[in-house]
């Protein structure tokens, strides 16, 4: 399995913020500071699900406790600013991908705002035979659907060969 985005066509609206906090000012930087508020964090856990029942309050509590922390801000948005590292790596796992064709399984929130499902759906350009799951929900997809998700995972372990 394979956690996360490995093609461009899945990157949300918001990686043009997360890629220009790596190239510009601080003013820049300060435009997604937003994601590591209470606020931010709460967005992250609710855009996109259709019943915020689901949502256990000690989830994101406990994630903004620890981005509360002094310094915790910086550490996430050096790695906001980071990830376009990974971006600039799609194409070498694109390219593994269309050469060892790997058994393949994306669970995948339909509505997350980060990782869009065009992302889950590029996969099958590099492996044709790859199981892509959409949920009914947005970025942190086992928050809502964790027993269907792992029911999902399960079955595909057991077509794995020994």
């Amino acid at each position: 399995m394979f956690k996360g985005n490995a093609c461009v066509e899945g990157l949300g609206k918001e990686w043009d913020l997360f890629n220009s906090i790596g190239k510009k000012t601080l003013a820049k930087r300060n435009t997604i500071r937003n994601l590591v508020t209470l606020e931010g964090t709460k967005f992250q856990y609710f855009t996109g699900i259709s019943d915020p029942s689901l949502i256990a309050p000690e989830s994101y509590t406990l994630d903004q406790h620890f981005l509360n922390r002094p310094g915790a801000d910086e550490i996430q948005l050096d790695f906001l600013k980071d990830y376009r590292t990974n971006v600039e790596l799609y194409p070498k796992f694109q390219e593994y991908f269309r050469a060892y064709k790997p058994n393949f399984l994306a669970v995948w929130g339909d509505k997350d705002p980060f990782f869009l499902p065009a992302g889950a759906k590029a996969y099958k350009r590099d492996i044709p035979d790859a199981i892509i799951k959409f949920y009914d929900t947005g970025h942190f997809a086992l928050e809502t659907h964790a027993a269907a998700i792992g029911r999902e995972i399960m079955a595909f372990l057991e077509t794995l060969p020994e």
